[in-house]
């Protein structure tokens, strides 16, 4: 009796353990999914293994990658192909971070593995692999690629990946797919970022435009799509450009690349997109001055052109708020001091995605940076978009985006009033919401300027926003880590203490950084008419020098 129970148990314990094993199979096809902290994940990998030659398939679904491993040459290949262009990085086993063994044996999939442990990048990876049988491969190319089979990893302990099932069978010429050309051979740094722009959508909008005051102005005729245009003593750059159509869970960064062309010092700058959904734009002012908008009369007497929201008129959207750095490049070599490696541009990289509904199709995106010289600034703007995650389903609800209020004087060289309205009264605007828009909330943007030392650049001013004379929200924008971007500023001059300029802490802006806008919840904001003012305590001006707050708000919320 106890003979047939021992038996029976010996079968029972060896068949799960031993099925799978083929010690002489040379073709195989294995399955793997993915568990964290214990809780399956969904998808899976797969490998396919025809001797010497294994396809990891899954591996890179946001790029057209295929990943390789070749063992009779001890070697991955990592091929890419955009286009009509094939990139390969081939990369030898002996490159990858090497195994640390570890005693014990342990089964997987049926299959009794040894252990190792490997170290990248501050992660430490678990392996149980098999080196007895013929077929070898991993699911992740990157993690010990000439062990043998690995058929589980686990990486600090939660992410797992392990083999679910092995196919013993012939693979298929398609199944493999191992490529008849290589294409061009790259070294590893070069396919890296071949890879990651393969994953996203780069949409040029300008490239190395000069922005610049008092040269000559030939702009193209008419509104042509693609082509650059000059306005404002050429201060503004602006292009008529047609963007591709929001998905779910995209996202879109804005990355402006900009340098010195000339121009010593730091200057406002707003990469901005006019509206065309009322019978005035920004567009008209650009093209024919600043006597077609619509004028906002403040307290103090004076006109402002532009700058709130009417039934007729919306003002430029503003999209990225950006200071440029005191002479980065174009100084770099004048301003020779020992340990401070100047950069060569500065770049303002973005996310917004919020602003998405206002720019789809055909739009005019324009590029302000104020200056006096001729020589001015270099910029590039690009705009990136990153797709969304395949489970992410569209939404219940459209967004809904309106400008409200701007008043950074993007035509500054044209006579455009600074934003001084603040001194007597809080700017004032009617908004208008309409039926079915909820969850709304104000992206406020908000730079205060005056650049001596009792003026508002300088002295921290309270902001305030209500709505309906009840006071929503308030906070005193400030920046106090300004020091960190001294190597951007280049021809900063340096004060009797050792303080650079570029060091002191400003108004909610550093040279050579962006401005991040602030979001003003309004759960409480019903369809209708509704009075939105910003107040601003603005510093009294001293000789000829005066204080400005460059602030915009554009309203967003979902529309049923």
């Amino acid at each position: 009796m106890k003979i047939h129970l021992l038996s029976y148990l010996l079968l029972t314990i060896g068949f799960p353990l031993f099925a799978q094993k083929n010690t002489k199979a040379t073709e195989a096809v294995v399955t793997y999914a993915f568990r964290n902290n214990g809780k399956n994940v969904g998808g899976e990998r797969k490998i396919f293994i025809k001797g010497n030659q294994v396809l990891v398939s899954g591996q890179d679904r946001q790029s057209k990658q295929q990943q390789f491993l070749q063992f009779t040459e001890s070697a991955t290949y990592q091929v890419l192909q955009i286009d009509d262009k094939v990139y390969t990085l081939k990369k030898p086993f002996s490159e990858y971070p090497k195994a640390e063994l570890i005693a014990g044996i342990d089964t997987v999939a049926g299959i009794p593995c040894k252990k190792a442990k490997v170290f990248i990048r501050s992660n430490t990876i678990e392996v149980w692999y098999t080196d007895e049988l013929r077929i070898k491969g991993t699911p992740d190319i990157g993690i010990v690629p000439g062990l043998g089979l690995v058929l589980k990893t686990i990486r600090n302990g939660n992410s797992e990946t392990y083999a679910t099932k092995i196919e013993y069978r012939s693979i298929k010429a398609e199944e493999l797919a191992w490529p008849k050309t290589w294409g061009t051979l790259v070294d590893e740094a070069a396919y890296q970022r071949q890879i990651i722009e393969s994953r996203y959508q780069t949409v040029n909008i300008f490239n190395n435009e000069q922005i610049s005051f008092g040269n000559k102005i030939e702009n193209p005729a008419g509104e042509q799509l693609n082509a650059t245009y000059h306005f404002s003593g050429g201060t503004v750059i602006l292009k008529k450009v047609k963007l591709p159509a929001a998905t779910p869970g995209q996202q879109l960064f804005a990355e402006l690349i900009q340098y010195s062309n000339g121009d010593a010092y730091d200057r406002t700058g707003s990469i901005f997109m006019i509206p065309q959904d009322k019978s005035i734009s920004f567009l008209n002012a650009l093209q024919n001055g600043l006597q077609t908008l619509p004028v906002y009369t403040a307290a103090n007497g004076k006109k402002y052109q532009g700058v709130t929201a009417t039934d007729n008129y919306l003002p430029p959207l503003e999209l990225m708020r950006f200071f440029t750095s005191f002479g980065v490049k174009h100084f770099n070599a004048q301003a020779k001091i020992k340990g401070y490696d100047w950069a060569d541009s500065v770049i303002y990289k973005q996310d917004i995605s919020v602003l998405l509904p206002r720019l789809q199709g055909e739009v005019w995106i324009g590029v302000f940076i104020g200056n006096y010289d001729k020589g001015g600034h270099k910029a590039s703007l690009n705009f990136k978009y990153y797709p969304g995650y395949e489970r992410e389903k569209p939404a219940t609800t459209k967004p809904w985006v309106m400008p409200v209020f701007n008043t950074t004087n993007l035509m500054e060289m044209s006579g455009q009033e600074y934003g001084t309205m603040f001194d007597k009264d809080s700017l004032t605007v009617t908004i208008n919401v309409p039926e079915g828009v909820k969850n709304l909330k104000l992206r406020y943007l908000t730079t205060g300027h005056g650049g001596w030392g009792g003026g508002d650049e300088f002295v921290p001013k309270m902001n305030e926003i209500f709505i309906d004379g009840k006071r929503e929200y308030h906070f005193i924008p400030w920046r106090e880590d300004c020091a960190t971007y001294r190597y951007l500023n280049p021809s900063s001059g340096n004060f009797g203490n050792g303080l650079s300029s570029s060091d002191l802490s400003r108004s909610n802006w550093c040279p050579g950084t962006i401005t991040l806008p602030v979001e003003v919840p309004l759960p409480n904001l019903k369809p209708g008419k509704h009075k939105l003012q910003v107040a601003i305590p603005l510093g009294k001006p001293e000789g000829t020098s005066f204080s400005a707050w460059n602030v915009s708000g554009v309203l967003i919320g979902d529309k049923e």
